[in-house]
């Protein structure tokens, strides 16, 4: 029969083969799992399942970098096991390229890139310094109503684009291109593929349905040219009139059916330079359309659910004479930690105070992740290793966070913050100065004032039992002698202690610290953090038993960081 020692080395092992496969703390229910595959073990579920816990507690206690260096000594097999599983392909499949590779990205600014945006903008980019192409920032910004353009997100896209490691090698405004639009719906028109329709919505749908043309389609060019510019003129109220492309009345698409090219808008667009200067505004697939043309596009990556728009699209190419540049597509990602959040619904929740900004840490933007000290270089390997499939995928944000802490988890410095902070009064401690290492395998140290009373976490205090013995991480021993008021007597410095009796170690911060604020997904926390956090602004650090933090403002005996992750 296995000894609870026995055991106990048993969970350490899968415990670590967890955390170095996954490079995070694994969840008890996966370790269990493990172990209770034993058949001798299942009737001893209850005494496992406290020993899981107990072995978790001291893994985390353990610096990451070390969890393998654990696993290799006690369990060699294990890091074996895991080096001879197949890793899946991951990156970028190559390209088969002939000529100058062309490569745009096409964001509309009415807002700034989110999660989802990286992927377009670092694939882009990379294949392009790949195969020492060209690559285009395109501002698709024709749309100054509906999903009227944010004058900030312009440089917020070239901002994020350059933290990415991605800087467009040209960048384009559409709004300021129109009489370009203007001059190739004039030649659509010449060449009988494009004409101007007063049909009511409504109206149209229901003649499309039935796949019927309506009565403008037949007119003739002379006429099509006088309308189109009374269109530009504004004379016609908005909405009043649109300039659709002639297709196949009859396809099998209802959607493909003399699609609209442009329509009449009177907002004025936000950027001055453009203001109230047009009456007709170009649609995405028509601006899009001409705008691959002219910028000599030569590989388009989209969306699987955008093949619409390359057939819509084509009707203008075959008109026009122009080759229409290579396509390939990819399946759509879903993040489990945003769900559905759109712009439209960020901006609103923005507006009403929901978020404090399109920076807060709850928001699934660029800017966001940046402000809670996400590294470029993760995000940019996480969207790289996602591939080209076609294939719908949800993932979590646990593999960024996995990449980042690879970079960030050796130069972290480390620190003591506690939360929903309780007083604990140590009978018999003097006062002294605790000396801690600033990172576990870096060297240099950290000293903390600790007097007579220090502070600790309520959900350690929670936990404690009186005649329990811990210790305060790097400053001593304690018991427990009463719950309330807490209070606890100095039992000495020997680190036996934990050995020898299995006495956890909490850590603490002293009663004169700074006050920390930590923004978070999941909301705020608020406490107390040990003096030298403050030298610390614009880095990420780590909080011990807390996580990674990136410290945003020090202001006086005041700090507020953003939560990064575990």
């Amino acid at each position: 029969m296995l000894t609870t020692d026995d055991i106990k080395i048993l969970i350490k092992k899968y415990a670590l083969q967890n955390a170095v496969k996954y490079n995070k703390l694994p969840q008890a229910g996966s370790v269990m799992g493990k172990v209770m595959a034993a058949p001798e073990l299942r009737t001893r579920a209850k005494e496992i399942n406290s020993l899981v816990g107990e072995v978790l507690d001291e893994i985390n206690n353990m610096s990451p970098d070390l969890w393998e260096q654990e696993l290799n000594r006690l369990a060699p097999e294990l890091i074996a096991e895991l080096k001879e599983k197949k890793e899946p392909e991951k990156g970028l499949p190559p390209l088969d390229i002939k000529g100058l590779l062309v490569m745009r990205f096409a964001p509309n600014p009415n807002g700034p890139p989110t999660i989802g945006s990286s992927r377009g903008i670092v694939v882009n980019s990379e294949y392009t310094k790949k195969y020492k192409g060209k690559f285009i920032i395109r501002f698709d910004d024709t749309d100054p109503a509906t999903k009227r353009p944010m004058l900030e997100a312009y440089h917020w896209y070239l901002d994020d684009c350059e933290w990415l490691g991605a800087k467009p090698d040209e960048v384009v405004i559409a709004s300021d291109r129109i009489p370009k639009y203007y001059e190739v719906a004039e030649q659509l028109i010449k060449k009988g593929g494009a004409y101007v329709c007063f049909c009511e919505q409504e109206e149209f749908k229901a003649l499309k349905d039935e796949k019927k043309a309506c009565l403008h389609r037949g007119k003739d060019v002379e006429e099509n040219l006088t309308l189109w510019k009374k269109m530009l003129s504004g004379e016609f109220k908005e909405q009043g009139a649109v300039l659709r492309i002639k297709t196949d009345i009859s396809h099998k698409d209802p959607a493909i059916r003399d699609w609209v090219a442009f329509r009449i808008i009177k907002t004025p667009h936000p950027r001055p330079e453009v203001a109230d200067k047009y009456n007709a505004w170009p649609l995405l697939d028509f601006e899009g359309a001409v705008e691959d043309h002219l910028l000599g596009t030569t590989l388009i990556i989209r969306g699987k659910d955008l093949t619409d728009s390359e057939t819509r699209q084509r009707y203008i190419y075959k008109y026009m004479g122009w080759k229409y540049p290579e396509t390939m597509h990819w399946g759509r990602v879903q993040i489990h930690e945003f769900g559905k959040l759109s712009t439209s619904g960020l901006k609103k929740a923005i507006a009403d105070g929901t978020y404090t900004g399109w920076d807060d840490p709850r928001v699934p933007t660029i800017r966001a992740l940046r402000r809670r000290g996400i590294r470029s270089e993760a995000l940019r390997k996480f969207m790289i290793e996602l591939g080209l499939g076609e294939t719908d995928i949800s993932i979590s944000l646990d593999t960024l966070y996995a990449e980042d802490r690879k970079i960030i988890d050796p130069i972290a410095n480390r620190y003591f913050f506690v939360w929903n902070p309780v007083e604990l009064e140590v009978e018999g401690a003097e006062p002294k100065v605790a000396k801690a290492p600033l990172h576990p395998s870096r060297g240099g140290m950290r000293e903390i004032p600790a007097g007579t009373k220090v502070l600790i976490c309520q959900s350690d205090v929670e936990n404690l039992k009186e005649g329990e013995k811990l210790r305060l991480k790097d400053l001593y021993n304690i018991q427990i002698t009463g719950l309330s008021p807490l209070s606890a007597k100095f039992i000495g410095t020997d680190m036996d202690l934990v050995k020898k009796e299995k006495a956890r170690i909490i850590h603490w911060a002293p009663l004169d610290g700074l006050k920390v604020r930590v923004l978070s997904p999941d909301g705020e926390y608020s406490g107390i953090g040990e003096r030298g956090i403050e030298k610390e602004l614009d880095k990420v650090v780590q909080f011990e038993r807390f996580g990674f933090v990136r410290i945003d403002s020090v202001s006086g005996d005041e700090v507020v960081a953003y939560y990064t992750h575990k």
